[in-house]
C-alpha cells in the first residue's frame, strides 16, 4: 500500500510580482561573475521576496544555469532562508531557563491565542511571525520577547495587547 505525497503548494510565476522578479533579473544579470554565486543570489531573492518559493528557486535555478535540487537543497540547509513567507515583524520568544523560570511559556501560549498562530506560522494579514528561541542573551531582564531588532524586557501577560499594537498601528 503507497502512501500518498502531500501536495505541494506551489505558484505560478504570474502570482508573485512581476517587478520582484524583474528586480531579482537585473540583480543576477549584474554579477561580474554567476559560478559559486548561489548564497549572494538566495540572500537577494529573499530580501526582494520576503521568502523563497519553489518558483523562485526554480528560476533562479534556470538564471544561473544550475539544477533546482541544487538549489533547494541549499535553502533547506541553512536555516537563515525560509520557503514560507514571514510576517512584517517577527516576534521571537526567549525559552532560555531564566526565562522559562519567569513566565516565558505563558507569554507564548498567551501570543500564540492572541494572534492565532503557532510558533513558526505568520498571520493572516501577514503582520506577524511567531518563533520561540532558545536565549536572546538578555537574562537579567527576564521574560524577554523580541520584536524584530527591539527587546522588551520583563513582560507581562497584561502588556502584550499593548506591544502588538505599537506594530499595528503603524500599518495603518
Amino acid at each position: 500500500m503507497s502512501k500518498a505525497r502531500p501536495k505541494v503548494q506551489t505558484m505560478d510565476r504570474q502570482t508573485l510580482p512581476k517587478e520582484k522578479y524583474d528586480a531579482l533579473e537585473e540583480y543576477i544579470d549584474g554579477l561580474e561573475t554567476k559560478e559559486d554565486s548561489l548564497i549572494q543570489v538566495l540572500h537577494k531573492a529573499q530580501e526582494i521576496f520576503g521568502y523563497l518559493p519553489r518558483e523562485v528557486q526554480l528560476f533562479i535555478a534556470r538564471k544561473l544555469d544550475a539544477s533546482g535540487a541544487e538549489v533547494s537543497g541549499v535553502v533547506s540547509f541553512y536555516s537563515y532562508f525560509t520557503t514560507k513567507p514571514k510576517g512584517k515583524h517577527t516576534i521571537n520568544v526567549c525559552m532560555g531557563t531564566a526565562c522559562f523560570v519567569k513566565g516565558a511559556d505563558k507569554l507564548f501560549h498567551k501570543l500564540q491565542e492572541k494572534l492565532g498562530i503557532k510558533t513558526g506560522e505568520t498571520t493572516k494579514d501577514q503582520l506577524f511571525t511567531l518563533k520561540d528561541v532558545r536565549c536572546i542573551g538578555a537574562c537579567g531582564l527576564a521574560p524577554v520577547l523580541m520584536i524584530d531588532d527591539k527587546v522588551f524586557g520583563r513582560v507581562q501577560e497584561s502588556e502584550l495587547d499593548g506591544i502588538l499594537d505599537q506594530y499595528r498601528t503603524r500599518e495603518v
